[in-house]
């Protein structure tokens, strides 16, 4: 058990360095939907081939007429480039903090009923007072830590805004449970990776053509050349989403997305402290020690009872 919330901690850090990567891809396209197209492509590729070397027979004609193509093959794909999306769209009208914030309280409350009632096929785990005290301290430290940032746009908010980020924000948790119920219909988690990342490459280019006009990439931004890292996010993302489909038959949704977010959060202070990736530093300091503390404290209440 232990093992494997690591690994989904493990698997959670990939995100902010995924985002460090993309962001530096977009001084090249210019735009959020092209670069998460890339991103998207990127990580379709390399799941394709990894698929095609360990099982080729997934993709003969044979295979897919025994398939039934249910809403799993198609709904975890759409679900991520919602969330996406609805990032775009809540990020220049509440603030990143608010943003991060409403779609991790998102996640944690649709986790848990996901858990408690056996959504989507998922195992059924009686929901304890302590599992509520576990996300109501997890989610205490996130607002702990990006309060200085929010307390200053909190007059102009919008309560319909932040409703809007709290549905986006559980689209991930949704997407986790799809696409571990389509592992067991094509018997393969990476194989349920490679066509989660198929469809929001096909969603992507569709919005990015409809949107941008187009999805150019330039070879040069200034001072900076393109580079084969630019592309590196899509791997990160592919990896973070097999391990998703992995992690959550065994860990259940709500502890999977718990040692996600956690790696995620860690891996972000690395970042910010370090300034990597190119970025501002932003020193580890006594409150977001604090906010961590809460965090894997919230963890530790999921996973004992």
């Amino acid at each position: 058990m232990y093992i494997l919330i690591v690994l989904g901690m493990i698997a959670g850090m990939m995100i902010p360095m995924q985002t460090a990567v993309n962001n530096r891809l977009t001084f090249f396209t210019k735009a959020i939907l092209p670069t998460s197209f890339y991103s998207f492509l990127t990580g379709s590729v390399m799941l394709f081939i990894i698929n095609f070397i360990m099982d080729p027979g997934k993709f003969t004609i044979s295979f897919f007429e025994t398939q039934s193509f249910s809403y799993v093959w198609f709904g975890g794909g759409i679900l991520g480039v919602i969330f996406l999306t609805g990032n775009i769209i809540l990020l220049p009208r509440i603030g990143a903090a608010l943003t991060v914030i409403a779609a991790v309280t998102g996640q944690m409350v649709i986790g848990i009923l996901i858990d408690t009632f056996g959504w989507f096929g998922a195992e059924v785990k009686p929901l304890h007072f302590m599992h509520i005290v576990g996300v109501i301290l997890l989610i205490a430290g996130i607002i702990y830590m990006n309060m200085k940032k929010s307390s200053t746009i909190s007059q102009s908010y919008s309560r319909l805004w932040i409703l809007f980020g709290l549905c986006t924000g559980m689209m991930p948790p949704i997407q986790t449970a799809i696409n571990s119920e389509l592992r067991y219909e094509v018997d393969s988690f990476i194989y349920a990776a490679f066509i989660s990342f198929l469809v929001g490459t096909i969603v992507l280019f569709i919005l990015a053509m409809c949107v941008n006009k187009g999805i150019k990439l330039t070879r040069t931004s200034g001072d900076y050349k393109l580079k084969p890292w630019h592309f590196a996010g899509g791997i990160l993302g592919a990896a973070y989403i097999a391990s998703n489909i992995s992690l959550m038959p065994y860990l259940g949704v709500t502890l999977t997305m718990m040692s996600t977010i956690s790696g995620q959060i860690i891996m972000g202070l690395i970042i910010d402290h370090f300034g990597m990736f190119n970025l501002p530093k932003y020193p580890i300091d006594q409150r977001r020690i604090v906010a961590v503390i809460m965090i894997i404290g919230g963890i530790a209440l999921l996973n004992f009872f």
